[in-house]
Parts: structure tokens; C-alpha cells; sequence
């Protein structure tokens, strides 16, 4: 095998990898440059004095930046598992064949192909205390449920972000996994069966580890978008109530967008940016050391 044949798989992914190399560089820089002076919008249109790590120094003291972090890990680390399961249970199921799964597979993609601002809306009235279909749903079933301001309550104001963001994201996770499913060995779990393996014992030593590629990869798609999820906490609750919904995204949008201090913004972006890359290094990781593993064995 001769250099070009070693070399072309990063010689194809280099013209894509320059494009956003260079579109990503300029704005990752200046929110760098920025994050080290005092940049006021409504006092001057860009950086006028030069602080160095204040911003950050400022960030590790300020009570609302540990509580918008708290939140985004909570969030993140709940949404993923219940997306992760509820994506596993869907695909499991719908590997089934027959005329309900071919109609369930058209159908579950409708959630992923709306926008995350029209879920975020959708949820907010569905939740509604005054004329939202849950709470008038869950009345029916104990009659003080009918009452609950569910975007009142901080506790049940995050259980529905959280909802709301599993369901718009388990569809295509589901298609993924459904995918990872056509490449398990029909062999190995025939041959488990006939050796006297429950469904169980099928799942767990089989499938699931045929599936970890699939998992890992869907999984840090979902935990990148769940720490800058946005959209869905500005439309249903705006952070609130007394910040209990408040992601780190969000916080960064009030400082930025709304007190207009883009020194402090670009600093707390910046303090978002290392845990989302440590977590692209781990799971990146991990999948090459599986990919590595799969091509000894095949040897």
C-alpha cells in the first residue's frame, strides 16, 4: 500500500476540515480577545480596556454562573439517559417487522423535523396552567393535578425542559440505534437462544455490546446540543422561575444580550467550550479505542 492510499482518508476530509477551520478560527479568536477587556455595547462598539483574566476571575465568584453550570449538568445528564433509554426501548421495539412499525418509523421522524423553537412553543401551552392539554389530562386522573403550574414550580419547570428536549431528539437517536441494530449478528443471537439465553441475557451480552459504537456516537451528539441548548429554555421559561431553568447558554445570552457585557459573555462562552471539548476528547476517544479493538479481532 503506497503513501496516497495511507493518507487518503485525511486527504478527502481536509478540504471540509480547512472550510470550518477557517470560519470557526476568526469568531473563536475574537470571543478569546474578547473575553480578556472590558467590553461594554452600550458604551463603546468593541473592546476598550484591557483586564487580562478578570472576567474569568469574576465568573468563579458569581453565585448565578455556578447556578446556570449546576442546572446544564442536571439537565444534560438527565436528558441524555432518558433519551438515551427511551431511544433504546423505540428501536428494540420498531426492529420488529410488520405494517404498525413501517407507519411508526414514518411518524417518529415528525418530532426531529420541527424546529426546536416550535417544540419549545408547543410545550409551553401544552403545559399551560390555564388551558394547557396536561394538566387538563392529568386532572382526569387525580383532580388536584388539574392545578399545577408546571413552568411555576422549578422542579417541575426542569422536568419539563427536560421533557420537552427528549422529545424532540429521541427520534433521531431511535433511527440511529435502529441502524446499529442492522449490524448486530443474526448468528450470535440465535446461537445465545439455543443455548438457553433469555430475551434478557440476548440483550444485555449481545446486542447492547454490538450497539456501543452507535451509543457512544449518539450520546455525544445529544450531550454537545444538550449544554448549548438554548431555544427551548427561552421560549418555555426564560430561565425561570428564579433561575431554577437558567442553562449556561442562557446566562450567557442575559449577559451578552440583554446587560450588553460581551467581555463577561465571551469569557462564560469560553468556560462552556473546554467541558464540551474535554467530553469530545473522552467519548472520541473511547470510540477509537473500540474502532482499534474491532480491527485486531478481525485479524
Amino acid at each position: 500500500m503506497g503513501w496516497i492510499e495511507k493518507k487518503l482518508k485525511y486527504l478527502l476530509v481536509a478540504p471540509a476540515l480547512t472550510i470550518v477551520m477557517a470560519l470557526a478560527a476568526f469568531p473563536l479568536l475574537q470571543s478569546l480577545m474578547g473575553s480578556l477587556f472590558v467590553w461594554r455595547l452600550n458604551r463603546a462598539p468593541g473592546p476598550t480596556k484591557f483586564i487580562g483574566l478578570a472576567h474569568y476571575e469574576r465568573a468563579l465568584t458569581d453565585p448565578l454562573f455556578w447556578n446556570s453550570a449546576m442546572v446544564t449538568g442536571l439537565f444534560t445528564l438527565s436528558s441524555v439517559i432518558l433519551t438515551t433509554a427511551l431511544s433504546l426501548a423505540f428501536a428494540m421495539a420498531l426492529s420488529v417487522p410488520g405494517r404498525s412499525t413501517r407507519l411508526m418509523r414514518v411518524l417518529l421522524i415528525l418530532p426531529f423535523a420541527m424546529s426546536p423553537a416550535l417544540i419549545g412553543m408547543s410545550f409551553r401551552y401544552m403545559f399551560n396552567a390555564d388551558f394547557g392539554v396536561v394538566p387538563a389530562l392529568l386532572g382526569l386522573v387525580w383532580e388536584p393535578l388539574a392545578h399545577v403550574d408546571w413552568l411555576a414550580d422549578p422542579v417541575a419547570a426542569l422536568v419539563v425542559v427536560i421533557l420537552c428536549d427528549a422529545w424532540g431528539w429521541f427520534p433521531f437517536m431511535t433511527m440511529m440505534i435502529m441502524g446499529g441494530l442492522r449490524t448486530v449478528p443474526r448468528e450470535a443471537q440465535e446461537a445465545a437462544r439455543v443455548d438457553g439465553a433469555t430475551p434478557w441475557q440476548v440483550f444485555r451480552d449481545v446486542t447492547l455490546p454490538c450497539l456501543k459504537p452507535v451509543l457512544l456516537v449518539a450520546m455525544v451528539l445529544k450531550t454537545i446540543f444538550c449544554l448549548k441548548m438554548f431555544d427551548q429554555v427561552f421560549l418555555l421559561t426564560n430561565g425561570g422561575p428564579s433561575h431554577a431553568t437558567q442553562t449556561l447558554s442562557h446566562y450567557i445570552y442575559t449577559q451578552s444580550m440583554r446587560f450588553y457585557d460581551l467581555g463577561y459573555g465571551s469569557a462564560l462562552s469560553w468556560l462552556l467550550v473546554l467541558p464540551m471539548a474535554a467530553l469530545v476528547f473522552f467519548y472520541t476517544r473511547q470510540i477509537l479505542l473500540q474502532s482499534s479493538a474491532r480491527q485486531r479481532d478481525a485479524r
